[in-house]
This record gives C-alpha cells, structure tokens and sequence, in this order.
C-alpha cells in the first residue's frame, strides 16, 4: 500500500488540472435546488434503495456535468438559495466528485425567464450605465469567489432565457424600433456580462441562452450578432410534450446543425425534462432525444433541469404562493432515479466519484488520486472511465468496459 501512496503522490501533480476538464458531450443536470431539499428534509437513494449524496448520485447515473443558477439577492422574499454562498457550497460539491461546471446568471433576484426579467430590487432605479456595472460586478464577483477556490466554470451563461431581453425594461427588446437600435439596450447588457466572464475566466464558453428550441431561432442569434452581441455558445430550452415529443425532438435536433452550421459556435441545450408522472415514455423521449443531440453536427451537450425534484417537494415560497410543485423531476417516489435518467448513462464516459466504494469483502480499485471508483450497475463492477487505475497494488489500464 505504500508504494501505491507513492505512486499516487507521484501522479497527482499530472492529473490534478485535468480531472475536471469540459467533456466532449456534456450530459448534465440542473442541481440548483439541491440545497434547499436536503434542507427540507430530502433524501436521495441510487436504485438498491441506498442513501446517496446527490452529486455522486447523478455520477453514478452518468452525469458527467453540472448546472447551477446565480441570483442576486433572493434572501428578501425566497430564502438563502441561489446566491453566491449557496452556488459555492454547490460547486465545491461537483468539483470533489470531478463534474464540469455551467454557471447560470439570471441578473435578478428570482427566476429569469422569457414572461419575467425583473432586475434585482437593489438594481431598481440604476441608469444603463449603472445597470452595466453592476452587470459587471456581480458576473466578476461570484466568478472570483470560484475562481479563489480553484473552481473553474467550463462554461457561464450571462442572462436565462433571454428572448426578450434581460432586467427589463432598460435591456427589454424593443420590437417597436427596427433594426440593430430594437436590441441595443439587451446587447449592451448581455456584453458587459460577457466581458465580465472572459475578465475572469478567458477559456469560459459564454452562452447566451433562449428558449423554444424545437423553433427556428437562426434570426434572434442572427439581429442578436448583427447589434454587435457576443456569445462563444448557444444555448437552447427543449420541453417536449407527451403528443408530439417526436417531431418536436427532430426539430430541436436539426435546429442544433442548423445554428453550428450558421454561427460557427457549438449549441448546448441546457435544459431538458419530461413529465415524471410517465418514467416509461419519459425513458423513450429522453433516450430517442439524446441520441439525436448526440449525432446532431456542433451538439455539446444536455442538461435536464432538476431531476432530483420527486415527492411532491416545492419551495417554502411556492407553498407560500399556493404554487404547484415542478412535475418534470426524474426520480421515482420513494427518492431514486428513474428510467428516464438511462439515456444519460454511458460505461465509456461516465466520471469518477471519491463518495463510490466496492462492496464489503470486494477488492476496490482506485483512480490515481487515490479515490475509489468502482460502480456496480446492472450487477456487474465497472470502471466507468478508460485510463489508469490501481487494483490489487497493481497497476491496471482499462478501457472503460465492465470486468
């Protein structure tokens, strides 16, 4: 044993900077609400009904990804979930288990999407000017904070669903005016969000992100670019519905070339989810949708928004607004995984955990930075990764196949 400590000392220096590196296709999920349900009492089990931390959780399912949302200041009216302390307890959580990182800005104080672009109640009365800076300060100071913890974001969106534009009215999109004057106030927004990323993180892919991705959105990139706005990625919503999934993920696929071809950028669609009521169908729509983004031309990636949500579970605040609870989780009832999460699992590509052991009396393997790694799964033992382990005190390279 203590030659293989010295091994793993030997190589820890080599392997440390690329543990965490942006994989080739992202398969991730939206944890944003993790926190707030472990702290309502929430617990989460892999599929032989064990207690699992969450993150290693979604490993195990072959999550090799995660997303996390940023407001500004949510304390007043939502709780202390989803500003800068809550997203770094949550990044440093995906950064143990080796998950790549996708900040998500939503320049607001609650969610951010395409009927809502509230700008933060500190941010009410500011001037464009203002609005930029502080656009600015706020993308640089939670960035800093990862960046001061030696987290960095693989990718950063600046603004959430932003077809309208973002903090409204000031960065609104003024359909009433033409041409480039129409998304002036939204673009002198979006870059200075930009530049706040590039300042801090210059290898980040910065997103900007819309939704209806089974719609043709070559236009809104296309005037977008022509105002002089700056993205490295785009990002793209796909919800599809129980009637028409199948047509509906085509045209999300074929909008993903469409959009590479056009704007020589890669395409993520960063949320994804199906109706947890039906785990079967969920299974086939996800399945037939992530082999279709997988073969789609400039396709980098899938994110299914909160998967973890099961039970019925809802935010103190939507209780408080009589509000209903999300109903497109992807766990089961009693708090596993549900069939839906198979399309996201791949033995030749799923990550590493240090939370993963081998059974009792089993020998265990491990990476060489000393975690254990093996994952039982369809009751067979796999190393899900190919590369260089260490087993029995020896050295063993695999290639990511079961034994």
């Amino acid at each position: 044993m203590k030659k293989i400590m010295l091994l793993l000392a030997a190589c820890m220096m080599a392997t440390a900077n690329t543990y965490s590196q942006t994989p080739s296709f992202a398969r991730g999920a939206d944890l944003s609400w993790s926190t707030e349900m472990e702290a309502s009492g929430m617990k989460f089990y892999n599929r032989d009904g064990q207690q699992t931390e969450l993150f290693a959780l979604m490993a195990q399912t072959g999550m090799n990804a995660v997303r996390l949302r940023v407001w500004v200041n949510p304390s007043a009216a939502y709780g202390p979930w989803s500003d800068k302390a809550d997203v770094l307890i949550k990044a440093r959580r995906a950064k143990a288990i080796g998950q790549a990182l996708l900040i998500d800005f939503h320049y607001s104080d609650f969610f951010a999407d395409p009927g809502r672009q509230d700008k933060p109640a500190a941010w009410a009365g500011y001037s464009m000017e203002q609005l930029k800076q502080a656009v600015s300060d706020h993308t640089t100071d939670v960035l800093s904070a990862l960046k001061d913890e030696g987290i960095e974001p693989a990718w950063v969106q600046v603004g959430n669903e932003t077809r309208q534009g973002m903090l409204w009215d000031s960065g609104k999109i003024d359909w009433s005016k033409s041409g480039t004057a129409a998304w002036e106030g939204y673009v002198a927004l979006s870059n200075a969000g930009y530049d706040a990323v590039k300042s801090i993180f210059p290898q980040a892919a910065v997103i900007v992100h819309i939704d209806r991705g089974p719609e043709d959105n070559a236009w809104f990139y296309q005037q977008f670019k022509n105002a002089g706005g700056k993205f490295d990625m785009i990002g793209l919503s796909h919800y599809p519905e129980t009637n028409t999934w199948q047509t509906q993920n085509q045209q999300t696929a074929g909008n993903i070339k469409t959009l590479h071809q056009q704007f020589g950028v890669p395409v993520m669609v960063v949320e994804t989810g199906f109706y947890a009521s039906n785990e079967t169908l969920g299974k086939q729509v996800m399945t037939d949708f992530l082999s279709q983004a997988k073969a789609a031309d400039g396709c980098n990636g899938v994110f299914y928004w909160e998967p973890e949500v099961y039970g019925g579970w809802r935010p103190q605040y939507y209780v408080s607004l009589k509000w209903n609870s999300y109903d497109k989780g992807a766990f089961t009832a009693e708090g596993r995984p549900s069939a839906a999460l198979d399309a996201f699992y791949d033995a030749n590509d799923a990550i590493l955990t240090p939370f993963l052991s081998a059974a009792e009396g089993n020998d265990i393997t491990y990476d060489l930075l000393g975690r254990p790694v093996s994952i039982t799964a369809n009751n067979q033992q796999i190393i899900p990764n190919k590369g260089l382990y260490i087993s029995n005190e020896k050295k063993l390279l695999l290639s990511g196949k079961s034994f």
